[in-house]
């Protein structure tokens, strides 16, 4: 059946978001078939500080066939292995959500489950020493899997990165261009419709010209520009589950050692992250201001950072949700025009690339399957609620009574897939993932376990093997994991080594 191609793509907005969608599309639609536009204003700042990622971005860094040295050095990255999360479960604990695989799995059971057995005689207190990524994070240790070493440890090391998004943002602008994409520098002031059918036909500029299109990717930020302001898409909120609504963020002066994870510190009314760069420390204060005052939250900030502040706080406004649909009629929404998870596991790039990845699977052509359309969409609402799940278990698995923030929510009522997810693991420490959900059964482990939800008992078929040999097997990991660390260079040793960023002058 003849379709005809579409031929215009007009990307509104830049960032992280609209220079990822950007050096994607023209990587992966091959040059020369379609004119990507991209618009953006030097006048309207982004969002982004530093970022934090998870290691689902080296696909996407891959499929553009980018240098990971390079790509470092031109972003001033460190390397993270998981996020360290303080004060959540109750004050002075803490936990590392470690990415990669813990110990290995042994018959028919899942390696947590001889874990909690022990774990029920008193014979181990922590998932850390068998998890390869985040034994190496505590001791400040990094190196790159080495595929070569067959079954050791060291094979299975996970990594994603911290980066300046800014500096992020120009070295995708850069890769983009030289592919062919069109940058127009300026601002949109609104967008026209096709009576015929809604469908956006271009945007205009303050100037009065005019940009066409077969495809509008929204890039505009909160603002949604086209899916929200033209389109009307609607908007669902989840604050009362995430009722954190504030950030102030803020860079500081980098401290020793250079730490290989995201730090996250749960404050009165929300939490705090740390975000380690080559030439500086990125942090932010998410909370809620109907807990704390937009001052206090500040000052709160201010206090707590490990360096010399490098400038004023930054206020950044947001509601917890996503759009109805992230695509509607020729408008695909990405980034913080799709909507807005706080940052908590680092999901935000993700959603961007995986937005992006979903819209070159689902490529339209000037029809606009309404069927192809709402398969996007229900794949996008899937993980975005998925996400949003896992996001509320920080919050509400909290044994913390000692301010309104936390008795709200340890208090509040929560989604049913994510209760069910609790209830089952409740039990025998069962976990199921389901369809495309982004977080691995040991993601969920590791939270459940650092923030105190223990299962009652095990899975019954961990009696199959004897106690001698199952302390036997749990030791030989323990010991295994610390040889392999030691092994391994520091990781401000490794960054030096391999991709140093130039002097800041």
């Amino acid at each position: 059946m003849a379709h005809e191609n579409i031929r215009n793509i007009v990307i509104a907005g830049g960032g992280t978001a609209g220079w990822m969608a950007a050096a994607a599309l023209a990587k992966l639609l091959g040059p020369g078939r379609w004119n990507i536009v991209l618009i953006e204003s030097e006048e309207i700042g982004t969002v982004g500080v530093g970022e934090a990622t998870i290691p689902l971005i080296n696909i996407y860094n891959q499929a553009l066939e980018l240098d990971e040295d390079r790509f470092m050095r031109e972003t001033r990255a460190t390397f993270k292995l998981g996020i360290e999360f303080v004060n959540w479960g109750r004050q002075g604990d803490s936990y590392i959500h470690g990415f990669g695989p813990l110990g290995p799995d042994a018959g028919l059971n899942k390696f947590h489950q001889y874990w909690l057995k022990l774990y029920h005689q008193g014979k181990v207190s922590s998932l850390e020493p068998y998890s390869i990524n985040i034994a190496a994070a505590r001791a400040n240790k990094f190196m790159r899997a080495r595929k070569d070493l067959g079954n050791s440890p060291l094979a299975e090391i996970a990594h994603a990165y911290h980066f300046d998004a800014g500096l992020y943002a120009a070295f995708l602008r850069r890769y983009a261009e030289q592919l062919g994409v069109r940058r127009i520098e300026g601002k949109i002031a609104g967008a026209t419709t096709r009576a015929s059918d809604g469908h956006v036909d271009a945007v205009t500029m303050e100037d009065g010209t005019r940009i066409e299109g077969d495809l509008f990717v929204d890039c505009s930020g909160f603002r949604g520009l086209l899916i929200e302001q033209t389109l009307n898409t609607g908007y669902e909120d989840w604050s009362h589950w995430l009722p954190a609504n504030r950030a102030w963020a803020v860079p500081c002066e980098s401290v020793s050692p250079l730490l290989p994870y995201t730090r996250a510190t749960a404050r009165t009314a929300g939490w705090q992250w740390r975000i380690p760069l080559q030439h500086r420390i990125g942090n932010g204060h998410v909370f809620c201001n109907s807990f704390i005052s937009e001052d206090e939250a500040a000052s709160v900030l201010v206090g707590n950072l490990d360096g010399k502040a490098l400038a004023a706080p930054r206020m950044l406004k947001f509601v917890t949700g996503k759009r109805k649909k992230l695509w509607n009629k020729n408008v695909v929404a990405v980034g913080l025009a799709s909507g807005f998870l706080e940052p908590l596991e680092s999901t935000s790039i993700h959603l961007i690339q995986n937005a992006i990845a979903r819209l070159t699977t689902f490529f339209p052509d000037r029809g606009f399957n309404a069927r192809d359309i709402e398969e996007f969409n229900r794949q996008c609402d899937f993980e975005f609620e998925r996400i949003r799940d896992f996001i509320i278990l920080h919050y509400k698995a909290t044994e913390r009574d000692d301010t309104e923030f936390w008795n709200y929510c340890r208090t509040m009522s929560i989604p049913q897939t994510l209760q069910d997810k609790i209830d089952l693991f409740k039990t025998h420490g069962r976990i199921f993932r389901f369809d495309m959900e982004l977080f691995s059964e040991i993601s969920w482990v590791e939270v459940m376990i650092g923030q105190r939800i223990v299962p009652q008992g095990y899975h019954p078929l961990v009696d199959t093997m004897s106690q001698e040999r199952i302390e036997q097997f749990m030791s030989g990991i323990e010991a295994t994991m610390q040889r392999c660390v030691q092994a391994m260079p520091t990781h401000a040793e490794f960054v030096a080594q391999h991709c140093a960023a130039a002097p800041v002058r």
